[in-house]
């Protein structure tokens, strides 16, 4: 039996999320703005202000963590082989 680590996205899908997350978002921001009933509007906008918000957060925990990968990789790179 497989367990849960085992399942993989595509990478394509996996890149594309906070995008994804983006724009369920947004949609949902602007069907809230544009609902007549007031509770509606507030049911609608409450997921859509937390998909927004989410998509921004993942995009940029994305880019430091790449950016931290990039600047270790480098300075692995400068650093003296160590002959022991």
């Amino acid at each position: 039996m497989r367990g849960m680590s085992d399942q993989r996205l595509s990478r394509p899908l996996y890149e594309a999320l906070p995008w994804i997350y983006l724009l369920c978002g947004i949609a949902g921001l602007v069907a809230s703005y544009l609902q007549p009933s007031h509770v509606m509007s507030f049911v609608i906008g409450i997921p859509g202000l937390l998909a927004t918000v989410g998509g921004i957060v993942v995009l940029l925990r994305r880019r430091d963590f790449r950016k931290m990968s990039a600047e270790y990789q480098a300075n692995d790179l400068l650093s003296p082989k160590r002959k022991d």
